[in-house]
């Protein structure tokens, strides 16, 4: 199998740079005319990029008044990034540590005719239905929300653990079992590494979760925060910076997923191939 040279990737490339043109260029388009009123509603392209800019630089508070300020609120964007990054890690990391456990352990027939409902009734609930009793809980600060982004984080991880299990052939468990194997070796060296592909499947379906949550995780007092900024920037008219924001999001769910997948070819590649 022939490497794609040079020429071959920027074929393939030229698609997308030509419908990102087409994007860029009707969107300009609909800012420059008046078919949104007020007019700031609709910001530019090149508005978007100065107030992504703005957000990442200390400049002029503006209105007449020469005092500088850092970013935005006192943070860079990239800041409020990195803080969200933060609580999507340790929500997940949670999550990870109680979902493929109790997806193992889902496995046995018993148990996984116990628990599954309850599994499944977590997953069936929008995360924005915790906010209330969890901030009464844990209060405003960032404990509330790494729960949050746990609740979004784990049933997927659960549930796709437990149908790894249950994908399982039966002759490898047979052969190990035959060759003296006790139970925890089982696990660790056949169930743990044939169900490596569908944990993987179930944290990138996690990453989604968490990641679209992270906007009603920190609604309240949520900054640092792209998600409180982006929603705090919108209720403040800041429309430029909050579409910078969104745009910051959705490619930041891109490498995140990005990041999943190469991960998924190098440590589970062998799928489908037994």
């Amino acid at each position: 199998m022939t490497r794609p040279t040079t020429a071959d990737r920027a074929r393939a490339l030229l698609p997308h740079v030509v419908l990102l043109a087409v994007v860029l260029a009707a969107w300009t388009a609909v800012a420059a005319s008046d078919l949104v009123s007020p007019s700031y509603l609709t910001p530019s392209p090149l508005e978007v990029w100065n107030a992504f800019v703005r957000a990442n630089s200390d400049h002029p508070i503006g209105g007449g008044v020469d005092r500088i300020v850092r970013g935005e609120e006192n943070y860079y964007l990239w800041e409020h990034l990195l803080a969200s990054l933060q609580r999507i890690g340790l929500g997940l990391v949670f999550a990870v540590l109680v979902g493929i456990p109790l997806g193992l352990l889902m496995g046995v027939r018993a148990i996984g005719a116990l628990l599954g409902p309850y599994v499944d009734f977590l997953r069936s609930i929008p995360p924005l239905a915790y906010i209330g009793f969890l901030v009464a809980w844990f209060g405003i600060y960032d404990t509330s929300k790494v729960w949050l982004l746990f609740l979004a984080a784990f049933p997927p991880i659960a549930l796709a653990t437990l149908n790894g299990v249950r994908g399982v052939r039966g002759d490898y468990l047979d052969a190990i079992r035959t060759l003296g194997a006790g139970r925890l070796s089982t696990v660790t060296q056949v169930v743990l590494p044939a169900t490596l592909p569908d944990i993987l499947s179930g944290l990138r379906v996690a990453v989604g979760f968490a990641w679209t949550t992270v906007v009603a995780a920190e609604l309240v007092n949520g900054l640092p925060g792209i998600g409180g900024l982006a929603y705090l920037s919108g209720s403040q008219n800041k429309i430029a910076l909050s579409v910078a924001c969104i745009i910051v999001i959705g490619l930041t769910a891109i490498a995140l997923d990005l990041l999943i997948r190469l991960a998924e070819r190098r440590l589970a590649g062998w799928r489908g191939k037994d």
